[in-house]
Parts: structure tokens; sequence; C-alpha cells
């Protein structure tokens, strides 16, 4: 089996290019930041602080997350129901940081993931996918952008929804984020040694896919 782990702060366009590339390389795509988003918002429903390790921990018991492809596209299913969008909304990103700070949310999802690449060609995306959930990955990519560039594309994707936001606002939420995911106490986010380093800063999103795809390519001839 072949596996791609794809590594990298929030914003670098991670899931968006790993999607397509899934679906062009007829990979099994793995959201891992999905599943964590999904106990995130699940907390965020229960009342519960994100932040406090044993409520956290608390709740899982309770969930149960499905990976599923509706019409040619992947959706992740909280105890049945598609919330696919709900949660990419703004309070769901930190939350899921918050969570997946926690060692029972870890475990709690890395053996889920491990078993899928035991089964399939996998492209994992998330932020220790490379150092954590498959440090024997075939390929291990680190993707990243200056924080302003990629608080650029966040309020571009918001207005695309209809949603006006604050620039210095996302940023400042962009910063905050990247500083708790690389100084949590469980598997932080680092680029692994053998990782490919990959700046989309200048490119856009067309330019990005197809250094990806080359990547892929001569790395593991597929």
């Amino acid at each position: 089996m072949i596996s791609i782990a794809i590594d990298g702060p929030g914003g670098a366009g991670k899931s968006t290019l790993a999607r397509r590339l899934a679906g062009e390389l007829d990979f099994i795509y793995v959201d891992t930041g999905a599943m964590y988003r999904a106990i995130g918002l699940y907390a965020l429903r229960a009342g519960v602080s994100t932040k406090d390790e044993e409520a956290v921990a608390a709740l899982l018991p309770k969930i149960r997350l499905e990976l599923r492809y509706v019409d040619g596209a992947q959706v992740i299913l909280l105890n049945g129901e598609d919330v696919s969008s709900a949660i990419r909304a703004e309070e769901v990103s930190m939350a899921a940081s918050n969570v997946g700070a926690h060692p029972p949310v870890r475990a709690f999802l890395l053996q889920t993931q491990r078993d899928m690449a035991k089964t399939s060609n996998v492209l994992m995306d998330g932020r220790d996918i490379g150092t954590a959930v498959l440090p024997d990955a075939t390929l291990k990519i680190y993707l990243t952008a200056p924080a302003e560039v990629r608080a650029a594309r966040r309020v571009a994707q918001l207005a695309e929804k209809g949603t006006v936001a604050d620039f210095a606002g996302v940023l400042e939420d962009i910063n905050r984020r990247d500083w708790q995911d690389m100084h949590r106490d469980i598997a932080p986010l680092r680029q692994a040694e053998d990782a490919v380093l990959v700046d989309t800063g200048d490119l856009n999103l067309e330019d990005s896919f197809l250094a990806l795809r080359n990547l892929i390519r001569e790395r593991t001839g597929v």
C-alpha cells in the first residue's frame, strides 16, 4: 500500500489539494482535520469547554464518526449527521485545535487512521500525519505558506460564501492557532525530518496542485 502524508499549518491548502490529488490518483482521502473538527463541534454543542481534557474525554464514547463519499464528494458524519459544512465555522477551527491537544482524543482517532492505511492507498492530511500517525509513510510533504497569505486566502474564501471577515482578526486567529499547534505537548505541528517542504506562498491553486502532483509522481511512480 502507498501512503502519502501532507502536514502543515491551517490555510496552506492541505485539504483542498489533498482531496483533488486523491481523486486523480484514485487514493482514499482521509481528512483527519475534519475528524478533529467534528469532535470539537460535538463538544461545543454539548456546552463543554474544548480545553477541558477530562470533560472532552467523557464525550468520546458518545461520538461515532464516519467518512463517506456522496455524489463523488467526501462527507463526514457525526452520529449519522452530515456536518461537512458545520465543521468549517470559525469557532470550530479553534475548538479542533483545542481537542486535538488532548491525548484521549488523539488515541481515539489514531488507530482508525492507521487501519485505513493498512488496507488502502491513502492520502492523509493534517498536522502530525508524517510525524505521529504515519511515521513510515511512502512520501511525506510539509505544505506551508506565510501567515499573511493564508489569512488573505481565508478572507477570500469567506467572501465567496457571502461572509465579510476582518483581515487583521483572521490573521490573529491563524497566528494563535499556529502557536498552539506547534507548542502542544502531544504530537506538535512540525516538519518531519524526511518530509519535502512545499511553500505555496507564491503559487496559485492550480500551480500548487501541479507542484504536488509532479512531486508525487517523481517519488512514488503513481
